[in-house]
């Protein structure tokens, strides 16, 4: 009798947050500076109750300022890509659904190459890159409206369009960059990083993240009706339309903040909802709240790998593609279908 058939989904959900817990509590402590949990439960019982410290004022500028917004950020990133990867999915009625399918990535991508092209940095970088990617979803839905034929369909295309031309635009904007010093700020950007994770940007996702996840989780059982299609969830009461709209909205706005804070993050959306769809099954009841928590948990284990395993800082964009491609191809070939 294996795992899956012993433990009922809402156990499994259980046991993924602690893991993630424990990935999290991990992950302080791991690092070119290392940090004991003496320390870190020091640090932090000292911000509610007087404390005479016995930790030293580097350790706590590296865990309060470095440390705990690289992890908390790497764990809302990963949430939102997940979750925003199991809503397209869904929503979509395609396993192949990613959260850069209507063109979020592409948008971000030229918006953060501009901001670098004309000198800014920090979170100039990001509110551009947040503006671009929303704006690119939202033209590519407003073309879907006027497309003929199944809408779905059409939105798929229009943000494939779209996302080219961005695409084509970010390349272009590569091309007159300065090649000393904008043009590898811009490629190493595109390759995926949570370098830049500070208390600001940990704040920033924080507040735009939790205005599109929580309608995602309170809502993740109409998902269930859309995957019937339009005629059964207007059988069953849901204005498959209008929910299909929330839908989109919410998993492009978390995308369009991930991908603004921590650069071009491949597989994650693809990859960790089809793990939790092997470890839950298809029930969106289930299978929204395992996907935030396996995307939470393993972006900052890659994180972790990314920041430690050479003497300089790998590009996590690299890594989860060297990660999730492989096993992915595992997915797609342990049982003969993802979904």
């Amino acid at each position: 009798m294996t795992l899956n058939n012993r433990c009922t989904p809402f156990q499994k959900i259980f046991f993924l947050t602690v893991l993630t817990l424990a990935v999290i509590l991990g992950s302080f402590l791991i690092g070119r500076y290392p940090l004991s949990l003496k320390e870190i439960f020091g640090i932090l019982t000292s911000k509610i109750f007087s404390v005479d410290p016995f930790w030293s004022e580097q350790a706590q500028t590296v865990f309060l300022n470095i440390r705990a917004p690289r992890v908390l950020t790497g764990c809302l990133v990963g949430c939102a890509l997940s979750a925003a990867g199991a809503a397209y999915q869904g929503v979509f009625q395609n396993p192949m659904a990613s959260p850069d399918i209507l063109g979020a990535s592409s948008g971000a991508a030229f918006g953060a190459a501009l901001a670098l092209l004309f000198g800014a940095d920090g979170f100039v970088v990001i509110a551009c890159a947040f503006f671009f990617s929303l704006l690119c979803t939202g033209t590519a839905w407003l073309i879907s409206q006027r497309t003929q034929g199944r809408q779905i369909l059409g939105l798929i295309l229009s943000g494939i369009v779209v996302g080219s031309l961005f695409t084509a635009s970010t390349s272009l904007i590569k091309l007159v960059a300065d090649p000393t010093d904008q043009l590898p700020a811009i490629t190493y950007w595109l390759m995926g990083s949570l370098a830049g994770s500070g208390q600001v940007t940990l704040i920033f996702s924080f507040f735009v993240m939790f205005i599109g996840l929580l309608p995602l989780f309170l809502l993740r059982w109409k998902i269930n009706v859309l995957t019937l299609g339009d005629e059964e969830a207007w059988a069953l009461g849901v204005n498959a339309k209008r929910m299909r709209l929330i839908i989109v909205f919410c998993a492009s706005l978390i995308t369009a903040a991930a991908v603004s804070i921590s650069g071009i993050i491949g597989w994650v959306g693809l990859v960790v909802p089809h793990m939790a769809r092997r470890l839950v099954g298809n029930n969106y009841r289930y299978l929204m709240p395992a996907s935030m928590l396996i995307g939470a948990a393993f972006l900052p284990l890659v994180d972790d790998v990314a920041r430690n395993m050479l003497s300089s800082e790998i590009p996590i964009g690299v890594l989860t593609a060297f990660i999730g491609a492989p096993f992915f191809l595992y997915l797609i070939t342990a049982k003969g279908d993802v979904a």
